[in-house]
């Protein structure tokens, strides 16, 4: 071989050699883009799938919502269907009415319940999981309601009012455990710019279970209207079916709320109570979880023994202090550790007397809305015109009322609170209500007597308030102030707060509405609803606002 050939190979192969060198970052760029777009990819494949999880978990939690409102207000309604079944034979002004002492037990009875359902499922909530509990509540709503529309007289012993009462305070429970498991579902599910517009959301179906009982009985009413006028003893049917209908949202729902996966916040939760768990019966794991929480603190302490020098006692209060911060982490303080601290705990207070408050107003008005029906020339005379006439009336009554201001406030709530805030809503709502409140209590005759469309007027003013106020915001709070550890049952426990409001409102205050003569002294218990609206003003100042702020945010501002 020639010289002059053994240059040119060598010339070449150094060639192809820097080539190759050349072409390495080349790779290596183009693997770093490809493996750049692939982590875009998935993350908006995890973004998708995060936003259908959102979603499912809002319609499944609204649906739920708006069967418990159907069933919660249809009795109403079913109270006086039955009024016609089981007292179309009694004589003067009892005929065709339920007596005051079966109303008042039916109609309490869903209340009852829920107050259980909340204390105990939103406990088990935060124990067991979230959507598990949430699956189990449904389960039996639906069993009991079924059971409830088949109630009937016994041969000897509990009538029918009685058997009626037990299921319902069964449909109860699991409509009260959809209050702490639904909030505390959805918020962890949501971030914080729609969190509570989500959360307001679930709890406007509520106003729409409220219409569809009356609309459901309407339907129900047209489809036996001729058997009607001429027996009417087929209202039988008519209630029974209203009543079952209330199982169906439920059953169609109930697929869904069985597969619906625990929140990432619950399940990040809990994996950190049992790591710390672990950490307290193992001191090896127990240093190795402490040691990032005070470098993570910047407190790195020292071992040293202690001196007069200022910077070193300094440093064994930070080492303190990391201490006691590992301490709290590793032990999770209990319930009653947590609330007997009074700035915790009078969070709970306020959102606790604040739900409380309006609930007194809200359904002491709802439960029986056949007084204001009444009162605006929307009822008819129970005892001399036609059934079907009369029940239609105050069905389409309830619709109005609603449509004209439930409803409406529930949508101002949903597309503000993210703005406003959900302290200016509330504190608002309850300054509205108590003026109103006053307005219409002191010239609740005279308003009447000089226009019917005045008082209209007003008591809609009032239905809006409530709803774009504190009927929403009492429901979003609760479940955004407390940790997630305690997240479901302090929303269980301000929940309960207010459905013992409506049971007093219901069973307590509404009870003595005839004192004095037929309705005589609604004028004055719409004067103590206002006493209760403003001492809800007052506890409201207790509560952080939570607009924009991050659950964790909150937590760690506690």
């Amino acid at each position: 071989m020639s010289l002059g050939q053994s240059k040119d190979d060598s010339t070449a192969g150094t060639n192809s050699a820097e080539k190759d060198n050349e072409d390495v970052p080349a790779i290596e760029t183009i693997d770093a883009e490809l493996q750049q777009r692939q982590q875009e990819l998935d993350n908006i494949s995890d973004e998708r799938k995060t936003n259908w999880e959102m979603i499912r978990a809002f319609l499944v939690c609204g649906a739920a919502f708006f069967a418990d409102a159907y069933l919660m207000f249809s009795s109403n309604v079913i109270v006086m269907i039955m009024g016609y079944v089981y007292y179309h034979d009694s004589t003067d002004e009892s005929r065709n009415v339920v007596p005051n002492k079966w109303s008042t037990l039916v109609k309490v009875a869903v209340q009852t319940g829920c107050l259980l359902g909340q204390l105990i499922l939103g406990r088990l909530g935060d124990r067991f999981g979230r959507t598990g509990v949430f699956s189990m509540g449904a389960i039996l709503v639906i069993i009991s309601t079924v059971g409830a529309s088949f109630s009937n007289d016994a041969v000897r012993g509990f009538n029918v009012f009685v058997f009626l009462f037990i299921w319902l305070v069964l449909v109860g429970i699991g409509v009260g455990g959809d209050y702490p498991l639904a909030a505390t579902i959805t918020s962890e599910y949501a971030d914080e710019r729609s969190r509570g517009k989500m959360m307001a959301a679930v709890f406007a179906f509520q106003g729409l279970g409220n219409v569809s009982a009356s609309i459901v009985a309407i339907i129900v009413l047209a489809c036996f209207k001729s058997a009607i006028q001429s027996d009417v003893y087929t209202l039988d049917y008519v209630w029974r079916i209203c009543l079952g209908f209330g199982a169906i949202p439920g059953a169609v729902s109930l697929y869904w709320r069985l597969t619906m996966p625990e929140s990432a916040r619950f399940k990040e939760e809990t994996r950190r109570r049992q790591l710390a768990t672990e950490a307290l019966h193992e001191p090896e794991t127990e240093s190795l979880l402490a040691k990032p929480v005070c470098i993570e603190a910047g407190e790195t302490g020292s071992a040293q023994t202690a001196s007069a020098d200022p910077q070193h006692t300094r440093e064994m209060g930070e080492e303190a202090a990391c201490e006691e911060q590992t301490t709290r982490i590793l032990t999770d303080e209990s319930f009653s550790q947590y609330f007997e601290q009074w700035r915790h705990l009078k969070v709970l207070l306020g959102t606790s007397l604040a739900w409380f408050a309006v609930d007194v107003a809200f359904y002491g008005i709802n439960l029986n809305s056949s007084v204001v029906i009444s009162a605006i020339g929307f009822s008819g005379d129970v005892q001399k015109d036609d059934p079907y006439r009369v029940l239609t009336r105050n069905c389409l009554g309830n619709i109005i009322i609603n449509l004209l201001g439930s409803i409406p406030g529930y949508i101002c709530a949903v597309f503000t609170i993210e703005r406003l805030g959900r302290k200016p809503i509330q504190l608002f709502g309850f300054a509205a209500l108590t003026v109103l409140y006053i307005i219409i209590g002191f010239g609740y005759h005279k308003i009447l007597d000089a226009s019917n469309v005045g008082f209209i007027v007003l008591f809609t003013l009032a239905q809006f308030f409530q709803n774009f106020g504190p009927n929403v915001t009492c429901f979003v709070w609760p479940g955004e102030v407390f940790p997630t550890r305690f997240r479901a049952t302090a929303h269980g426990i301000s929940a309960a707060a207010g459905k013992l409001g409506a049971i007093v409102a219901q069973a307590g205050l509404m009870s003595i509405k005839d004192r004095g003569g037929p309705n005589a002294f609604i004028p004055h218990l719409i004067e103590i609803f206002a006493l209760f609206t403003l001492a809800g003003f007052f506890v409201t100042f207790w509560i952080p606002e939570t607009r924009g702020k991050t659950l964790e945010d909150i937590e760690g501002e506690a």
